[in-house]
């Protein structure tokens, strides 16, 4: 069976401020046509982290290969095949949108119709002769990420495209990093610190923090990590009398109040054995539930967890 390569890789990639590790043994994996959501609160190492994927900062140990080649050996090839946008993008404000990209346009040398077709694509063609200082947030992220699509790019490195953005820009971004995947072809390194976001788009996950990679997957991976964890929760009349009456299936509970009642779940059938037990015994159910845990508390278990250790 052949093994797709990966569009980026990163083996034992370490990084130092003097003599403080920012970065320990990260191996990331993005495979081609994947949305890749690199997770991590702030100050983790995600920005850190693209920045030596664009070549600007050095490693002090470890290798990036992009599509298959040495970053270090081969930085002026391999980052032409490369966009990005890092932080907040840098525009001319007495610029219209359309000038704007035009200015960057000559720079990378590609033709005068790129204009036109980059500014259709972030879906600012209606508003292309305004002055960029005119522009909402969500139109100024837009049109960075314009710029970053000129060259026609194998791969896109976001770091936290929707940061600071309203609700609607949010929704217009998450549309426009779908559609940069599923119609014109573009693999999306996506770092972000917001897990309901990532959670939307992505295909796969890393999540990082204090510097080290505590998961890499699927997005599924990621939301069965923990499924392990899920609760029954029971709210009934009196919950200490529940659990005198029904040792057997509510003497590990835990009590999480007067009339509620918390133990781990099994499986549906334990669900069901329990609110038998319950009617038979003569105590009322207010409420019996199964409670998975979310994506954001699975985020939260791992980043928590790496942190105390």
């Amino acid at each position: 069976m052949t093994t797709t390569p990966l569009l980026l890789e990163t083996q034992g990639l370490h990084f130092r401020f003097g003599k403080r590790a920012i970065l320990q043994d990260i191996n990331l994996q993005v495979a081609p046509g994947s949305i890749y959501g690199f997770l991590g609160p702030n100050g983790a190492g995600k920005s850190t982290t693209m920045r030596l994927l664009l070549g600007l900062l050095r490693p002090a140990a470890g290798r990036i290969q992009l599509f298959g080649h040495d970053l270090a050996q081969h930085r002026v090839a391999l980052l032409s095949r490369v966009g990005a946008l890092i932080e907040n993008p840098s525009l001319y404000d007495h610029l219209t949108g359309r000038e704007n990209v035009d200015v960057t346009r000559r720079l990378h040398g590609v033709s005068p119709a790129r204009t036109a077709e980059v500014l259709e694509i972030v879906g600012l063609t209606n508003s292309a002769n305004r002055p960029a200082k005119e522009y909402s947030l969500g139109m100024r992220q837009r049109l960075g990420l314009a710029l970053a699509l000129l060259p026609d790019p194998d791969l896109l490195l976001l770091d936290e495209p929707t940061n600071g953005l309203d609700p609607n820009g949010i929704m217009e971004m998450r549309g426009l990093l779908q559609r940069l995947r599923q119609e014109h072809g573009k693999t999306i390194l996506l770092s972000s610190h917001l897990i309901s976001e990532i959670e939307k788009v992505a295909t796969h996950v890393g999540v990082i923090q204090q510097g080290r990679l505590v998961f890499q997957g699927r997005l599924p991976e990621l939301q069965q990590l923990h499924a392990g964890r899920a609760q029954v929760m029971l709210e009934t009349a009196s919950a200490d009398t529940c659990r005198n009456l029904l040792p057997h299936l509510l003497g590990g509970a835990m009590l999480t109040g007067a009339s509620t009642l918390q133990l781990p779940f099994t499986s549906q059938n334990q669900v069901a054995t329990l609110a038998e037990a319950l009617v038979a015994a003569g105590q009322p159910i207010y409420s019996l539930r199964a409670e998975q845990p979310s994506l954001e508390d699975t985020f939260l278990h791992l980043t928590e967890t790496s942190a105390a250790l």
